[in-house]
Order: C-alpha cells, then structure tokens, then sequence
C-alpha cells in the first residue's frame, strides 16, 4: 500500500471520527435543551397559603357528622328533603378573619382555626328559618356557633332559601300531571303528550316578601342539543310555597300571548274552537335549531400550545407562584372563583380577590321572559364549574386542579379538572421598540401571561372566569360569556324585546351585570383614594406672547369620603383612578395602583323598582368602602327569592365615611348589554363579549419591572442575531424538537349530574 493510499484512508477516518463526535455533541445538546425546569421556589413559609384553602372532601363530612350528632333534631338528606324537613344545605370554608390572618402571615402569629360555615333549613321548626354556623376547628370538630343573627341582624326567613334539586322535582311532576289535563290541546301546538317537554325557572318569585309562586316556560326537549331555543309558546305559574307538596297548586297558564286560569280551561278554550293554536313539530335531532354538532368532517389540526421545558409556574396545593408572582386560590361553591394574598416580587398587591355575583336580567312579551332576573350566586356558580376540556376549555397541557363541594347532599362532590392553570403567550409583545436612527438595535419581550380559569355552566349560559398576571406587574381579571341564548316563543310585538332567530323563537334582551371584590393593600393596608384626569388651559406663548396654546395639564383630587367615591354606572369617571400609599416610589410619587375597567354594561334597574335594593351594587360601576369583616360579600344568595327585602343590601355600604389612610376595598361591576341576533344560533360567541378590569402598577415601582424578565430580547445591528447566546429567539429552533408527548384525551365531566 503506498504511503499516499494511507494518507487518504487516515484523512477519512478522522472525517468520519470528526462527523461522530459532531453527532454524538448535537445528541448529547438536545436533551439538555429539553430538560424539564425545576418547579420554582415557594417565596411563603411552607403550607401558610393553606390558611385559605377550600375544605378537603374529609373536612366536609367531618362536618356533616359532627352537626347529625350535635344539634338535636332530625336532619333528613337535602337531595330528598321535603319543605317541612331539616336539611344540611350546604358547607364550605368560613374564611378567617383578615387581622387573625395577617397577624399569622406577616408577625408570626398563631395560625387562625380552620373552620366551615354551614347553612342548614330547618323546616320542622314551629318557625321554619334558614340558620347558619360556624363548625370547628377542623379536621375534628368539637364547637358549633349560630352566627346568622350577627351577620343579618335576625333569622333568615325559610322563604328565602334556594330551590333545591328535590323542590324542582316535585314542581316538575305537579305540573306533568296538569298537562295530562289538556291533552288534545298538546296533541295539537307540540305533537306531545307532556313527556318530551321541558320546564326552564325564571326568578325571582313573585313579587312581595314572601312569595314562592314561579313561571316556568316550556321547550320542546330534543337530546343532544339546547332546548333553550325551542319554546312552545306554553308558560306555566306554580305556587310552591306550602311546607306541604300536596298544597301546590298551578296558579295561571300562558299560551301565545293568552292567559288562562288552568290547563282545563286552555283545553277547553281549544276543543271550543277559540284558541289559535301554532302547530309545531317535535323536531328532529339532526335539523333541530341550535344543534352543535360538527357540519364538516376535522381538519388539520390547529397551532399547539405547549412548554418546551414543562411549566414555569408552580403548583403547590391551593398555592401558584410564576416569575414573582404568588397567589392562593380556591373556589366558594355559590359565588365562584376567590384569590386571596397576590404578592407580587414579595410584597402583597392584594388581600382579596373575588367574583361576588353575576346577574342576568331580561326583558320579553312572555311572562316568564318579563319577569327573570337571575342572581346566580343563588344557584351555584362554582358549584356547576365543571370538569374543563383540555386542548379547547384550556390548553392541551395546563394544569387542571380538582375542587370539591358539599350542596344539598350529604356526601361531598368532586368537579374533576374544574380549575386550570397555564401560562400563555398573548402573541403580541408586552413591549418594544425598533431602533431606526442614532443606533440600529431591536429590543422587547413577549407578553407571556399566568392564566388562572375556570368556567361556570348556569343553565342556558357558559361563563369563562379569568384571572391573569402579566409581567409588568399588572393583574387582569376578565369574563366572557357564551353558551346558549335564552329565548321565548315569539308572538304579537315580539321584536320590541329582541330579534327573531327561528321560526318561532324570539331571542330576548337582556344584561349581563357581573360584581367583583377587590380588597388592595398597595404597599400595606393604609390607602387612600385618588384621580387624575386632563383639563386645557389656554395660554399665550411664552416665548413670544402673540399666540394661544391649548396645553394640557393634569387635574389631581384625593377624596375623602365614601359619597365621593361611588361612581355611578354608565357615567363618565376619572380616567385615572388609584389606590395609593402614603409611601413615595424614588420620583417622590405615592406608590400606587391604578383600577382600569372595561365595560359596556346596559342600564341598571330603576332605583323605584321594589326590588333595585337587593342589586343595589349595580348602581356603581366603582364604589370604594372601608374594609370592614361585617361586610365581606355585596349580596347573598337568600337576596334571589326574596329581592324585596333583601338579606344584604350593598348600598347600605356606602355611608360617607373617610376613606383617607384607611383599609379599602373596590367593588367593581361591568358587563353588558345582549340583544341576541341570528349569529347566537347555535351559541353566543365569546368575541365582543368580553369585558373585565385591571389592576396596573402607577408610580408602585421606579420603572418597569418586566425589564428584569429572563424573556428579555434585545441585539443590535453590530451583533449575530442567529447567535443563540445573544439573542433567545435563535434559541426557539431547537426547542421546537421538545414537542411533549401528549396523554391521551379523556373526559369526565358527565359522571357527576
């Protein structure tokens, strides 16, 4: 073999070595890449989030026990409970007060007692009433209390109490058997002998202290679909106020723009001849109005939302900490998703974040129509939050988290995945710039967010709670509505209440008003409230004196008092509108925090009407308050069945005293106004129909302090953009070969109706 042959073998050999190693490098390289983050660190002592934590399935039925053994009377299970029976109602977490918390939390105090607040009827009493205690300490209870005359001044009448599951039974079973008292009238308007009708509630229930008398509207029932857009143009009245069932009675009858004393007589009315009658067919699954189901065969799927190193947020019991963020969360089984201690970079921005109500009221020529406005903390918004559709609810790979619930049932619930949690990318930079003279650099940062979500399923309606957390410090909270219109059966002038979206349906005006607490404790409890907006102010030049400026200057007030600071719905406010801290940021401004509120609400209830009391928040949309423990919520869900007097009144919050170096609280409404159109068919869709609020640093910090996010990007002309350790967005090519393994779909969400 001559030397050149060697030569060239050799060359080859230490090529091909040279191109294994580069293979072996780039292996050894992707990996890493890959590796999964470490969770990031708790920035609070370990478990003290937990002084805030929802029960566990155990603490309920200790309770449940612990008040069957120590009350005295018979207590019958509220899923088959008659009016005249006692009943466990409800129970879930009495959340301690904010100075025993405090003082655990931030001076090392004793840690507050666990304890539950349940809510019992007791209808085998000579004086039925509604009665709440407080049980503790959990997990083994050993003291009960009444507390309802110290937090409603009295006892809470029994005709205030929610419908039950069982009550609803019971109405439905009376009024089958009045509908077997027309049956050639049902024959004709729904080809129907009653079996494949459904009743909707409205509410409130009638109109004075006292009443239970309910209009229930009746839909053709198609499985598979809403029926909410399929009226029958039939409405039914039923007093359901006896502690006896078999005193109920159906009251009065509506069919198409008629009213009727009974079923016998709209029977007799139509074998008379005198009745217009609409004849409709029972529809049919595949043509039925409102149907969801697919039209086209899949197609490719759509982008992917994933974390090439797993999440940087951290999940640990009811605690989530992400990039300086820190928040407790948890979900109150009537009023909905509640956040309490968001620190941010260590300090707390917030004791208290909670939703507090959401109302819907409607208008229409059909009785049940006319008279609804739901309060739905009555009937349970985080009750029927229910299990979340990974990869379209939230994305494929959030976090999802169980909550559980005890209502009218002994035996606790799970609602499976009801909450996520997930950090996403808004596609759109927090912030940026492009330099283009002077220097040519690029910098920015994606405006990358926690999303904190959960959504409620309150009959006909969807709504998606969200809680987000930006980078700069800012928090939103947003809601968007969807699901399926409520509608009546269209008749007369039925377009004076809405528009036509079927042959027969005529989809309803109405609102949606939503309520929120925001307790701010912006750099310590002690704040104070301030506005800022602009004004012009006509000058002569100064440096000549022959022309006139328009110059904007800023107009600042510090108000004093309550009365000055409730803010009227649908009325102009002050742009700018901040809680502040007597302690100056390094400008030797008050380290404050601005609320900013997007809304479109419709207009609130005349305030003559007999039950605007029991709403009463919705005449503000901002009204600040002194904090106070007496008044922890602007509603009650006894506020539904009886709006006329109500158990909690919020304008009784608002009494002129100082909101000046004082504990306050925000309590913020928006929503809006609904006139359904022929695109809710088959459902309100969630663009435009979003509204919510923020709360944004103003003067809190020295500058922005997204500017520390490890996601900053920033290269010059003079630099290798393609260079990984300069720029990260080089990086992003790589970390696209860490495509998770996804688990297989699954879904529970039927298991527990």
């Amino acid at each position: 073999m001559s030397l050149k042959t060697v030569l060239i073998l050799l060359g080859l050999a230490l090529a091909t070595i040279f191109a294994l190693v580069c293979v072996l490098l780039t292996r050894e390289r992707t990996p890493r890449t890959c590796q999964q983050l470490a969770p990031e660190q708790e920035d609070m002592e370990d478990g003290q989030s937990l002084v805030f934590a929802d029960l566990t399935a155990e603490e309920m039925s200790q309770v449940v026990r612990y008040l069957q053994g120590h009350l005295g009377v018979p207590l019958v299970e509220a899923s088959r409970a008659k009016p005249s029976d006692n009943c466990i109602a409800s129970v879930d977490l009495q959340v301690p007060a904010k100075a025993e918390v405090l003082r655990f939390l931030d001076a090392g105090g004793a840690r507050p007692p666990r304890e539950a607040l349940a809510v019992l009827y007791f209808g085998e009493q000579p004086e039925p009433n509604i009665t709440e205690y407080v049980v503790g300490p959990l997990p083994r209870p050993a003291y009960h209390r009444d507390v309802t005359v110290q937090k409603y001044g009295g006892k809470v009448p029994y005709h205030r109490r929610p419908v039950t599951g069982k009550e609803y039974t019971d109405i439905n079973a009376l009024v089958q058997r009045e509908l077997k008292k027309a049956p050639r009238f049902l024959t004709a308007c729904c080809e129907s002998d009653g079996t494949n009708l459904v009743t909707l509630t409205t509410a409130p229930r009638g109109f004075k202290s006292g009443d239970r008398v309910t209009w229930f509207v009746l839909f053709h029932n198609v499985a598979g679909t809403g029926y909410y857009l399929s009226p029958v143009g039939l409405e039914v009245l039923v007093d359901h106020g006896d502690l006896h069932v078999s005193r109920w009675q159906l009251r009065k009858v509506f069919y198409n723009g008629r009213y009727f004393a009974s079923t016998e007589d709209l029977e007799q009315e139509f074998v008379a001849g005198t009745l217009e009658v609409v004849r409709l067919k029972q529809p049919q699954a595949d043509t039925v109005l409102g149907s969801m189901k697919p039209r086209r065969p899949p197609g490719p799927p759509g982008p992917l939302h994933f974390e090439p190193q797993g999440p940087r947020y951290s999940v640990r019991n009811n605690h989530i900490t992400f990039q300086g963020w820190s928040i407790a969360f948890g979900m109150n089984p009537n009023t909905g998703p509640r956040l309490f201690d968001i620190r941010y970079r260590g300090e707390r921005i917030v004791y208290e974040l909670s939703l507090q109500e959401a109302l819907a009221l409607y208008g229409s020529n059909c009785p049940g129509g006319m008279s609804t406005r739901y309060l739905d903390g009555s009937f349970g918004i985080g009750r029927f939050a229910y299990e979340l559709v990974q990869g379209l609810d939230c994305p494929y790979t959030a976090t999802y988290v169980d909550r559980h619930y005890l209502a009218e049932t002994d035996t606790p619930k799970t609602n499976q995945n009801s909450l996520c949690i997930f950090e996403h990318d808004s596609a759109i930079p927090l912030r940026r710039h492009f330099s283009d003279s002077q220097s040519f650099y690029y910098g920015g940062l994606r405006k990358n967010t926690l999303v904190i979500r959960t959504i409620s399923t309150l009959i006909n309606y969807d709504y998606i709670w969200d809680f987000m957390f930006h980078a700069s410090g800012a928090v939103e909270v947003r809601v968007h509505a969807t699901g399926y219109i409520s509608s009546s059966f269209f008749h007369g002038r039925g377009t004076d209440y809405g528009n036509r979206v079927g042959p027969h349906t005529l989809g309803t005006m109405h609102l949606h008003h939503m309520h929120y607490k925001v307790d701010l404790d912006v750099d310590g409890q002690l704040n104070s409230l301030e506005t800022q907006d602009m004004e012009y102010e006509f000058i002569k030049d100064p440096w000549s004196t022959q022309n006139t400026i328009e110059r904007p200057y800023l107009r600042r007030e510090r108000l004093e008092k309550e009365n000055e600071a409730a803010f009227p719905l649908n009325v102009p406010m002050p742009r700018y509108l901040s809680f502040v801290s007597p302690n100056p940021n390094k400008w030797e401004h008050p380290r404050s925090y601005r609320i900013q509120i997007i809304s479109f609400a419709g207009k609130h209830l005349p305030t003559n009407s007999s039950m605007e009391r029991s709403v009463s928040w919705g005449r503000y949309q901002l009204a600040v308050t002194r904090r106070k423990e007496e008044e922890p919520t602007s509603t009650s869900i006894y506020n539904q069945n009886d709006p006329w007097t109500p158990t909690v009144a919020f304008a009784d919050f608002i009494n002129n005293e100082t909101i000046t170096n004082e504990d306050l609280v925000a309590w913020i409404t928006v929503g809006f106004l609904h006139i359904p159109h022929a695109e809710d068919i088959p459902n309100t869709v969630t663009v435009g129909n979003g509204v919510g609020f923020f709360l944004r640093p103003y003067n809190y910090f020295n500058e922005d302090p997204s500017v520390d996010s490890s996601d900053s990007v920033y290269f010059s002309s003079e630099q290798d953009v393609g260079a990984c350790g300069a720029n990260p967005l080089a990086c992003l090519s790589s970390a696209a070969t860490c495509a998770p393994h996804l688990p297989p779909f699954h879904y529970g969400g039927f298991l527990n109706l």
